[in-house]
């Protein structure tokens, strides 16, 4: 080691960012947070410059943020500075911080607290701290607010949030989520943050999610559209590492600590950071120090429709459409999330995109002319008896929508989509760009019957298969015909 201070890498291991962004939100965050006295480290500011990234229609290019970083490294000075500027700056209505245990939820309420306290300009604009157990909230004179609980299986219901932030993510399961995600669907431009340390096991069922998307970014070069992934950790040697693998990092090297502790130098110490080994032992040490952690596998649950290397064999390197294009939306039951995806007619076949994929559904109307006014499709689909089907209105519209007339498939027609798009995958006349939502759908995706065929079904209450359902209805979209007849399948829902 060189003399001198010895931090902690500022860069994390892993990470996956959308590239759609133009601008960033985050150096007012961090200008923000100075002048409440936090003064945050180069590692911090980066997380804030990259997740609070804005596309040029000025919404978020990241959705969804996540950090995953050893604890006490300080990821609560993130949260703070991100909560300060929201409440602030941004002009979110209604931040919901969540954690998993109260105590948790409690002292991140008294540490926003202090800072805003210690501002004058800041105190000034709140109208109540609200200290009641339970119900601790910093409410401002606009009426914006910036409320903590501890999840539960009901926490989070009733409310319509800018912004939530799920502290302690390594404990973060369906239920949870479930509860959580819809507070987003009425938001134009929503955010959540999921901030926590390394996955242990099968509590840690959407920090696993999370990061399986930003692997398979690492892994095939694109960028997931909609997040932005941190992770401080350390890629652990395996039992088959031979002698002088250097693939891999020793758990007992101290180049391993400042690869996963970024706030070595400035909060951490490598020496004490290096002694808690002695103390929890190699595997404990490599999930607490280390970011090693254990993630719930769903490989035995996934891609039960369509193979994986059947789908991964299917993809393009570019967009490949030609002619008149479909585009399709549909989104979760919660309406938590939307999708629109785009096909068009290639080589003999069909190529399938998805142009866009984001939590909440306030989003979808502007984009959807956004869309229709540069490409001019053949139609738009969306299923009359889907959640999307609330769009349609507004989508026929002529006065405020689209004023087109959208394709609405029966349930004859649902079936006919799903078995068509099943069969252009196995007959390899489907293409594709080997998209995460898309993927991430189809590893999540199972049958459901429907007269004597099938439609696709959602394996769990968390998988979000709208990218799927969206592509095949824009495959099914361009042979479509409008038709008035009644379908007799559809009286059996």
């Amino acid at each position: 080691m060189a003399d001198g201070p010895v931090y902690g890498h500022q860069r994390p291991r892993l990470f996956t960012v959308p590239g759609t962004a133009l601008s960033s939100a985050g150096q007012e965050a961090v200008d923000l947070a100075a002048r409440a006295g936090l003064k945050l480290d180069p590692w911090q500011q980066h997380i804030l410059d990259q997740g609070m990234g804005e596309r040029a229609d000025g919404n978020w290019a990241a959705p969804e943020v996540c950090v995953n970083i050893p604890r006490q490294n300080g990821k609560g000075g993130v949260l703070e500075a991100r909560e300060l500027w929201g409440l602030f700056i941004g002009g979110e209505r209604l931040i919901l911080h969540s954690a998993h245990e109260f105590k948790t939820a409690k002292n991140a309420y008294k540490r926003i607290e202090n800072l805003i306290r210690a501002c004058p300009d800041l105190h000034k604009r709140v109208k109540i701290y609200r200290k009641t157990v339970g119900d601790e909230a910093i409410e401002l004179h606009s009426g914006q607010e910036l409320r903590f609980i501890a999840r539960s299986g009901g926490s989070g219901r009733g409310f319509t949030a800018d912004c939530v932030i799920l502290d302690e993510d390594m404990i973060l399961g369906d239920d949870a989520m479930a509860a959580l995600a819809p507070t987003l669907a009425a938001v134009a431009n929503p955010q959540t943050w999921y901030l926590g340390s390394a996955g242990i096991g099968h509590q840690s069922v959407q920090l696993g999610r999370l990061r399986r998307r930003a692997l398979a970014a690492a892994e095939t070069g694109v960028p997931d559209p909609t997040l932005a992934y941190f992770e401080w950790s350390i890629n652990e040697h395996r039992d088959e590492c031979g002698q002088g693998c250097t693939e891999h990092d020793n758990v007992a090297d101290p180049e391993s600590i400042l690869k996963s502790n970024p706030a070595i130098g400035y909060r951490l110490t490598l020496e004490k950071s290096g002694n808690e080994r002695l103390t929890l032992g190699d595997t404990l040490f490599s999930r607490e120090r280390l970011g090693v952690g254990v993630y719930p596998s769903d490989t035995a649950d996934t891609w039960q429709v369509i193979g994986e290397d059947v789908w991964r064999a299917l993809a393009a390197a570019e967009s490949a459409a030609e002619g008149q294009v479909v585009f399709a939306i549909d989104m979760t039951p919660e309406r938590s999330h939307a999708a629109i995806a785009v096909a068009g007619r290639w080589r003999g076949g069909v190529h399938v995109e998805v142009v866009d994929h984001r939590p909440g559904t306030g989003w979808i109307l502007e984009r959807a002319k956004e869309l229709h006014k540069k490409w001019k499709p053949r139609c738009w689909v969306v299923d009359p008896g889907g959640p999307a089907g609330s769009l349609i209105p507004d989508l026929e519209d002529e006065e405020n929508g689209l004023g087109v007339e959208v394709v609405k498939p029966k349930a004859r027609d649902v079936a006919n989509a799903c078995g068509q798009f099943y069969d252009a995958v196995t007959e390899q006349t489907l293409s594709h760009l080997d998209q995460a939502p898309l993927a991430t759908a189809l590893a999540g995706a199972q049958k459901r019957p429907l007269g004597d065929a099938w439609a696709w079904a959602r394996r769990g209450v968390n998988v979000d298969i709208s990218p799927l359902v969206a592509a095949t209805f824009a495959k099914w979209g361009l042979g479509a015909e409008v038709e008035d007849d009644v379908d007799p399948m559809d009286n059996i829902f």
